[in-house]
């Protein structure tokens, strides 16, 4: 089994620590090793070579659990034949199953002083989750990562060179123009609206 964790912004990082979970995770197998677009874009990296060579031997039906947002075949990596898309937690739940072949909610997760651990003892409630947001997920973690972001001036920052070479006769990928001519100019949005405003565990 291959495990990762890939958060999308490094303020995650900092609030895992603040929790007191990054220990845990990495335990676990779910040390970072991204930020931003990795698992779900296929990046997730090579399989042991002979985990690999085992699947290809047996033609074994190998799948990902992932919380990201794709799920077709063979796009988090070309040997896992089937992807479903779950919570985090569940996704943490199901690589300590080691298998999806499973009742996560009433199989045994594994054994600890001789007692079954199952899904039910190891699920936070809501008012548990809610009690670590609140003592560990800080605005100024948001401010320590992207403030200085922010704060680079193209014309005193550092330099990106060489920038891409675009070609005008490219017929795979071109220029966009949303930023050249008449659309050029800063533009107000007005009458802008929530399209939908959803309470949580939707």
């Amino acid at each position: 089994m291959k495990s990762s964790l890939a958060p999308g912004s490094k303020t995650v990082a900092l609030y895992l620590d603040a929790a007191g979970l990054t220990t845990e995770l990495e335990q676990l197998g779910f040390g970072v090793v991204a930020f931003a677009c990795t698992t779900c874009n296929g990046m997730s990296g090579a399989l042991d070579p002979l985990i690999q060579q085992e699947i290809i031997d047996r033609d074994l039906y190998a799948t990902a659990v992932l919380s990201g947002n794709r799920n077709f075949d063979g796009r988090i990596h070309p040997y896992a034949k089937q992807a479903f898309l779950a919570s985090p937690p569940l996704v943490v739940a199901y690589a300590i199953a080691g298998t999806i072949r499973f009742d996560i909610e009433n199989d045994v997760l594994g054994i600890a002083d001789g007692k079954e651990i199952r899904l039910k003892d190891i699920w936070p409630s809501d008012e548990e989750i809610d009690a670590v947001v609140q003592a560990s997920v800080k605005p100024e973690q948001f401010r320590q990562v992207y403030i200085p972001m922010f704060a680079i001036d193209e014309h005193t920052g550092p330099k990106v060179e060489p920038l891409y070479d675009w070609r005008p006769m490219s017929t795979y990928i071109r220029r966009p123009p949303y930023w050249e001519g008449a659309l050029a100019g800063e533009r107000t949005l007005k009458g802008m609206r929530a399209l939908a405003v959803l309470p949580d565990n939707i």
